[in-house]
């Protein structure tokens, strides 16, 4: 508020200040927390739930194991873009003043920075999610059609016996790569909406 000269005056005898509170970091801090602990919770399930499904299809037909090993590096890229916020929001806080010990880092910082890190970790929670059932479910049909094509031949078809002899799963494995493609989207779009809100920037500056 200003006094009646104009000036604001952004903290009181007691070093206090409405607009730069003592607790606005508690704030940033938790987006901090949140963007590397959601992220990597995400990246950590996706990954286990496509591997899940890679060592089961891997059984009947170890020769695409490493075709299908796509979806545990997108579901590792998750925990990387929480990194990325968790840098940046780092590098946005500003220390008390010496001396007097003013703070600078304003509650509009702090919603700010932990939007910024719940919007990163919660988009790449539920990329992970996505990635890992939509991987476990595409690797497994990815195997099962091999492994029935192969079936098949060693049972002496040589037609097309619905499509199992001559079909590589080149089809069925493209569809289930699309699918995690959309689905690692998903933590794209919070990283890139992070790195927005990140650059919201208020500071006091004492008299």
């Amino acid at each position: 508020m200003a006094d009646d000269d104009g000036n604001y005056n952004y903290f009181n005898e007691g070093n206090v200040s409405n607009l730069c509170t003592s607790w606005a970091p508690i704030l940033g801090m938790t987006g901090i927390v949140a963007s590397v602990a959601l992220a990597n919770l995400g990246g950590a399930y996706g990954t286990a739930k496509a591997g899940q499904g890679l060592m089961a299809m891997g059984i009947r037909s170890p020769e695409l194991l490493m075709k299908n090993i796509i979806p545990v590096v997108m579901a590792g890229v998750l925990g990387i873009y929480g990194l990325i916020v968790a840098v940046i929001l780092n590098g946005k806080f500003s220390p008390p003043t010496q001396g007097t010990g003013y703070a600078t880092y304003s509650q509009y910082n702090g919603f700010s920075h932990l939007s910024a890190g719940l919007c990163c970790g919660l988009c790449s929670l539920a990329s992970g999610i996505a990635i890992g059932i939509a991987a476990d479910a595409g690797t497994r049909a990815v195997g099962a059609q091999s492994a029935m094509a192969a079936s098949w031949k060693k049972m002496g078809f040589t037609g097309d016996a619905g499509g199992q002899v001559t079909s590589s799963g080149d089809a069925l494995f493209v569809g289930t790569i699309l699918i995690q493609v959309f689905a690692s989207n998903l933590g794209l779009y919070g990283l890139i909406t992070s790195l927005i809100l990140s650059q919201s920037d208020y500071q006091c500056q004492p008299e």
